[in-house]
């Protein structure tokens, strides 16, 4: 079995990583690090999300920069905000007591602290590319000196439409700098760039590994953001008890919610990377005991908790991927107990919880939030039990003397209900409860679809409406914004309904019916016209354009 000390790691690394609890290296990283430490080639990895690229690719940058300098010697690029987040939060874990400073920068957030801190001096910047070429072209960001570059997640740069922006930024580094390239696929656009812009390179290649998910029941509840925390406390409160994990996406969510929960008197704390060895042990063996039962965590600082009895694992946000979807969730249901793991989605999640349903080959079921009123008659429910189980025990003298002077003379009901009244009313009152709205996913936009069949096909609006009723029972209601043109047409459908039209078309090549696909841009699809040659659809869509206002003008 190959350790983490085989890789030729330095002592100080090994010390950080057996705080993150990283027991031994994953296939990826045992292929690529050795590489990067000991040679001077450039790399192109081929593995999925989830199978350690970040340690991959960061550890030997980390191990190779010598402390704090004024130029920013690493550079990282990845797709989303969300990957830049926590590709920059895994490899601050990373880092030990090693004096580097690492900072994501992404559309979205504050500019003027992303100047700040640039300013102050960065060793180390993750970035999306349209936010990092921003700043290269204000000249806040210098890419001169970097000895590193990452393009991390490249397919999705490629699906997402930023490979002109990373060419950009890549023009604008010195030639002399090692690169490493990670995807999960290798479409030829990706090894075009690893052909044009890397020097000598070596190709590592780790097998997919098969998504599983074990017999844990999967639940969602689509929430506004908003209300998210309040769902959170519902579903708390109607369990018989609750033992579990709560997901977040930042350091930050994880002390915020831990902290609200704590407010409203939950046993709760909270697990980040931002917290020493002593704290993560004290919290991890408060939890193990149960003295604390709610946790909430980032992916990364939940790696390495072994606790086999968990009851529920939420994902407060949604996790980046499908994989870290399985191995959060993987964490309930162990040793042969059933587990419950429940996803938060928004309106404009839905699409992504989709993926990941299709990428792990799961039904996530939907469900409703309970109500304020399912929540009070469970409670009056416990109190009733927990009231009974006391009268069948002996009763401290005490309170049966107090009890024997208030029933004298007295209506034993009205003296109970005043003990309950005293003892739970703030519990049972509906006011301290905030209303949850419902957060509809299918009246929240529409998707915009490309028919690769036109008028010269003999489409019409309402051979279009009858192909769509008939492949998919779509209500003609819910069909609208129809556009017949010369060759290809468009055709706006709600998101739900979209995505089950696209599902049924998918495999649909020729034949009756027309290729659907979703439309990228306003007259480009991702279709193939006649013959299985790609059309150039934009071209096409300013010609029928030409040509209807030609007649319009006549």
């Amino acid at each position: 079995m190959t350790t983490f000390e085989d890789l030729g790691l330095s002592e100080a690394t090994l010390k950080a990583l057996k705080t993150k609890g990283f027991e031994e290296p994953t296939p990826i990283q045992i292929q690529t690090i050795p590489i990067l430490l000991s040679g001077d080639k450039d790399i192109v990895g081929q593995a999925q999300t989830g199978t350690g690229k970040t340690a991959a690719f960061g550890l030997p940058i980390i191990e190779t920069l010598e402390g704090r300098t004024k130029d920013v010697k690493a550079i990282i690029l990845t797709p989303t905000r969300e990957l830049a987040i926590q590709v920059a939060e895994e490899i601050n874990s990373l880092k030990g007591k090693k004096s580097i400073s690492i900072i994501p920068i992404y559309g979205g957030q504050s500019i003027d602290m992303q100047l700040r801190s640039l300013k102050k001096g960065v060793d180390i910047v993750v970035g999306t590319p349209g936010r990092v070429l921003d700043h290269i072209r204000r000249r806040t960001l210098k890419l001169d000196n970097i000895s590193w570059f990452v393009l991390d997640e490249a397919d999705e740069m490629l699906n997402m439409g930023f490979i002109d922006e990373v060419k950009d930024v890549l023009a604008n580094t010195p030639e002399d700098k090692r690169t490493m390239l990670f995807s999960a696929t290798m479409p030829a656009a990706i090894m075009g760039i690893a052909k044009r812009y890397m020097r000598e390179y070596e190709v590592i290649r780790v097998a997919n590994q098969q998504l599983t998910v074990t017999s844990t029941s999967q639940i969602y509840f689509e929430v506004a953001q908003r209300d998210k925390f309040e769902a959170l406390c519902r579903i708390i409160d109607i369990e018989e008890e609750f033992y579990g994990l709560v997901f977040t996406r930042t350091k930050v969510d994880a002390d915020r919610i831990a902290n609200q929960l704590m407010d409203r008197g939950y046993d709760a704390d909270a697990l980040h990377g931002d917290l020493s060895q002593g704290q993560r042990e004290k919290i991890l063996n408060k939890f193990k005991k149960k003295n604390i039962t709610i946790l909430a965590a980032t992916d990364v600082a939940a790696r390495g908790i072994d606790v086999q009895d968990l009851t529920h694992v939420i994902n407060f946000a949604l996790p980046q991927d499908a994989e870290s979807y399985v191995h959060r969730i993987g964490r309930t249901g162990r040793a042969g107990k059933e587990g419950t793991a429940i996803t938060f989605i928004t309106p404009e999640e839905y699409r992504k919880l989709q993926y990941i349903k299709k990428s792990t080959k799961t039904d996530i079921l939907k469900a409703h939030l309970p109500t304020v009123s399912d929540v009070i008659s469970i409670k009056k429910q416990r109190i009733q039990y927990d009231l009974e189980h006391i009268i069948n025990s002996d009763s401290q003298p005490a309170f049966v003397e107090m009890a024997s002077d208030l029933l004298k003379g007295k209506d034993p009901e009205q003296i109970l209900g005043a003990i309950l009244q005293y003892s739970f009313q703030e519990e049972l009152d509906e006011k301290n409860y905030v209303e949850i709205a419902d957060a509809v996913v299918n009246l929240k936009g529409k998707t915009r679809l490309f028919v690769a069949q036109g008028k010269i096909d003999g489409l019409t609006p309402k051979k279009l409406i009858d192909i769509i009723k008939e492949k998919c029972n779509i209500s003609s209601e819910k069909i609208n914004q129809i556009q017949i043109l010369e060759k290809f047409s468009f055709v706006n459908l709600p998101f739900n309904e979209a995505e089950i039209l696209l599902e049924h078309f998918k495999q649909q090549k020729k034949g009756r019916y027309p290729l659907i696909t979703k439309a990228t841009k306003e007259g480009k699809g991702k279709g193939k016209g006649k013959g299985g040659q790609k059309k150039d659809h934009k071209k096409d869509f300013k010609k029928d354009h030409k040509n209807n206002y030609k007649k319009r003008s006549k």
